[in-house]
């Protein structure tokens, strides 16, 4: 599988819980962070969901 870096670009504070903790479960607490993960259906299905708040890049 393909890697992905996802960074938290904007804030949590008022967003639905469903959005803090899909964040949350992405392996993100605070802006400007960085993680690196593989690209699943599951993974690529949450960035989805809160593409207004991360930015995605390939690896």
């Amino acid at each position: 599988m393909a890697k992905i870096k996802i960074t938290q670009i904007k804030s949590v504070i008022d967003r639905s819980e469903r959005q803090k903790r899909t964040v949350q479960a992405l392996g993100l607490s605070k802006m400007n962070q960085s993680v690196e993960v593989e690209a699943t259906p599951q993974i690529i299905g949450m960035v989805r969901k809160v593409n207004h708040l991360v930015a995605i890049e390939a690896i």
